[in-house]
């Protein structure tokens, strides 16, 4: 799910239009809500998936702002699934996943490519948790992506932390990574962006891939 101002749309007499859609990966349009005015996406979250119909055994990803304990109990009591960003706008939360010692936690997926004029290398690790505030959240994610364009040589890093109601052993390692690049390229066909910062060239190499339960 994702939302984003229609280029053109505010005039004089009118704000933007900001629609907010379920989608798929693959791009297609599954449902639609246009954002009341004076508001944002937050109250239109669960209003858009009631127009869908069977959201059972589904995964849902959305952006940080969308990690609210409403929707992701309204996403559990659907029969569906979530991996949700963890941001500031959760900052216990956060802090707590933020701080867990992923450097010592084995991998469960790497990906390298190379496309556009850059390598890109990201690394997914994962620890399942005893108690975490949120919904029926079993499991923190930690993805590192770096990238660096092959023409200037310039390299950056992004660490995206989230948290998921899906057990460990109920998803490969690769199956997370794929549903949060789909998600990565909603935004990208959205016109959104993502924050880095400059890190060390190369990353570490791969590692077997298992499950770490954090304290």
């Amino acid at each position: 799910m994702d939302g984003k101002t229609v280029r053109g749309s505010r005039t004089a007499e009118r704000n933007a239009v900001v629609p907010l859609a379920a989608m798929d990966h693959v791009g297609s349009v599954l449902a639609q809500r246009q954002i009341a005015e004076k508001s944002n996406e937050i109250p239109a979250f669960a209003p858009l998936l009631d127009s869908i119909e069977d959201l059972e055994n589904t995964v849902i990803t959305a952006d940080a702002l969308h990690t609210q304990h409403a929707h992701g109990a309204c996403l559990r009591e659907r029969g569906a699934h979530y991996s949700a960003i963890v941001k500031r706008n959760h900052a216990k939360l956060f802090d707590r996943v933020r701080h867990l010692p992923w450097r010592d936690m084995p991998l469960e997926h790497y990906d390298r490519t190379r496309a556009h004029h850059r390598i890109e290398i990201r690394r997914l690790k994962a620890a399942a948790f005893d108690h975490i505030d949120y919904p029926d959240a079993k499991r923190a994610l930690q993805i590192v992506r770096w990238r660096m364009d092959r023409s200037t040589g310039q390299l950056s890093i992004e660490r995206i932390h989230l948290i998921t109601s899906l057990a460990a052993g109920a998803a490969t390692g690769a199956e997370p990574a794929c549903w949060i690049r789909g998600h990565w390229c909603i935004e990208n066909l959205l016109a959104s962006t993502a924050g880095t910062a400059r890190p060390t060239w190369p990353p570490p190499s791969a590692e077997p891939p298992a499950t770490t339960v954090a304290p």
